[in-house]
């Protein structure tokens, strides 16, 4: 049974930072992309970062670049999410996904989802 498990989200001031955590369990980690994703009430899930199996490789969609770093740790199975210069409009609940697919800012989720953690950023 594949799990995710996202963990790290709050509430912070506007200009301050949080680090989301993503444990994964069920599959083999290290042969997969992993993505963050977020989402606010009556808008679609939308890409955030993706960083290739190696570590090698990430990817960010254009709001994010510059602020927040994606990252993985294979031996402990968990891909994290550092995230500077938080903005009232990165208000949302992040998802962790597995397998997401794409190229450069756009990237089509997976197949597996975390229950997400709530990020709140005020002004």
């Amino acid at each position: 049974q594949v799990q995710l498990v996202e963990s790290g989200g709050g509430l912070v001031q506007a200009g301050g930072s949080l680090r989301l955590s993503c444990a994964v369990s069920g599959l083999a980690f290290s042969s997969y992309t992993m993505g963050w994703f977020r989402q606010t009430p009556g808008k679609e899930r939308e890409f955030v970062a993706a960083i290739a199996w190696s570590g090698g490789s990430t990817f960010y969609t254009d709001s994010v670049k510059g602020r927040f770093t994606i990252s993985r740790d294979n031996a402990k199975n968990t891909v994290y999410l550092q995230m500077n210069s938080l903005k009232p409009v990165d208000t949302a609940v992040y998802y962790c996904n597995t397998g997401p697919r794409g190229s450069g800012s756009g990237f089509r989720p997976g197949d597996y989802w975390g229950q997400g953690t709530q990020v709140t950023v005020s002004s």
